[in-house]
């Protein structure tokens, strides 16, 4: 079982979120940048509140069932009838696209992606097989029965542009940080040092039912029962550390910000084997990678 970086009894002091009793439940960290939980996962708002149709951006799309609260969270936020002009993908894994295929088509939006996370989201290819061996709680247990088949978004899938901007995102770059899969993406905005990292890295030990459930405050390595490729997953960590960012967003857990917040993030980065990477894994000895297919096999 991997370890954890446990931050300070009062975790209040590092949570990132600036107004907690907004009436569309999302949490805003930053002007123009607020999540919503959805039971085990997080969304991302990007876009200033009353922003309008097409004046905002999602990023992810939650599980299987929330719909509804991210359409209402979003009118809340941006306005009646409000859509967003993109949807954004850090990745594709089944938690993270839960409900993409019907936002993208009742909003009628593009859905951007890196190109090697593109088969996921094209109907090409599956996700490599969970890995339960990892240990860690019940979430790892059962990483074999997680739905691995690909989204096929169609006409609607795009690329993310090889210039690391982010379409309908000024101020925001697109950063490559694989290892939970190949085609992870995490998005900085250097303007107030904001980074939305997905799985790359998250705050909360999601491979146990019961840290998921509490959401105590913990700096952690991406989960560890679909993370395919431990040397790449280290090296962006290691990169996202050095950003040093102000405030981040992961995909599970509560946002975060400051000083304490960084240093856990650089302590996860110098000493990443130790804390992360958990001691039995097939992906240990065998990475799935892009250039010989393994992260590719047949839905």
């Amino acid at each position: 079982m991997a370890e954890q970086i446990p931050l300070s009894p009062d975790a209040s002091a590092i949570f990132a979120a600036l107004d907690d009793n907004r009436d569309d439940l999302t949490h805003e960290i930053s002007p123009g940048l607020a999540y919503r939980r959805l039971a085990l996962v997080n969304v991302v708002f990007v876009g200033l509140p009353g922003g309008g149709d097409r004046g905002w951006v999602l990023v992810d799309a939650g599980i299987p069932g929330s719909k509804g609260f991210i359409q209402r969270a979003a009118e809340a936020r941006f306005g009646a009838g409000a859509r967003p002009a993109a949807i954004v993908m850090t990745h594709g894994h089944f938690d993270h696209v839960g409900v993409l295929l019907d936002l993208a088509e009742e909003w009628d939006v593009p859905v951007y992606a890196h190109p090697l996370e593109a088969p996921y989201l094209n109907g090409t290819a599956a996700y490599p097989p969970g890995e339960p061996a990892v240990g860690g709680g019940l979430m790892a247990l059962m990483a074999p029965l997680y739905p691995r088949s690909p989204v096929d978004l169609g006409a609607r899938l795009r690329l993310l542009p090889e210039d690391g901007s982010i379409p309908d995102m000024p101020g925001w770059r697109w950063l490559h940080t694989p290892g939970h899969s190949v085609g992870h993406v995490s998005f900085w905005r250097e303007a107030d040092r904001a980074l939305i990292a997905g799985d790359a890295f998250i705050t909360t030990g999601q491979e146990s039912a019961y840290a998921v459930a509490v959401q105590r405050a913990e700096m952690h390595g991406p989960p560890a029962y679909f993370t395919v490729d431990w040397a790449a997953s280290r090296a962006s960590v290691r990169a996202l550390a050095a950003l040093e960012p102000e405030v981040v967003i992961t995909g599970h857990g509560q946002a975060m910000r400051g000083a304490e917040m960084r240093q856990a993030l650089q302590t996860l980065a110098e000493e990443f084997s130790r804390i992360a990477v958990p001691r039995r894994s097939r992906y240990l000895e065998h990475p799935a990678r892009a250039e010989d297919r393994s992260a590719y096999p047949a839905p």
